[in-house]
């Protein structure tokens, strides 16, 4: 079994930023990809930003957020920059472990950003 947890959400004013953390732990072998997704209220959920060999953004995002991560603790960062009124959203962190290339998801965790 793997755990995803998130953390670093909160209440932030247009321009801010924030950092989000996500770490793995459990049977875990390898990670092939991580990465996050949010869903605004009555909205679905959208990617964000992933990474495996490269990093990938989704075009609202891009210039402002970063995706990194840190092998050796099996962990996600998502460092989000010059942050809007659109940003505001549940942030939900995925893990995909190989060699099963099973995912798992974290929790959640708020981002608003609000003046």
């Amino acid at each position: 079994q793997v755990h995803v947890v998130e953390s670093g959400g909160g209440l932030v004013q247009p321009g801010g930023s924030l950092r989000l953390s996500c770490a793995a732990s459990g049977s875990i072998t390898s990670i092939y990809a991580l990465g996050w997704y949010r869903q605004a209220p009555g909205k679905e959920r959208e990617l964000v930003a992933t990474i495996s060999s490269r990093t990938n953004y989704a075009d609202s995002v891009k210039g402002r957020f970063t995706i990194s991560r840190d092998n050796a603790k099996n962990t996600v960062y998502l460092q989000m920059n010059s942050l809007k009124f659109e940003d505001t959203a549940v942030y939900y962190c995925y893990v995909s472990v190989s060699p099963s290339y099973r995912t798992y998801w974290g929790q959640g965790t708020q981002v608003t950003v609000s003046s």
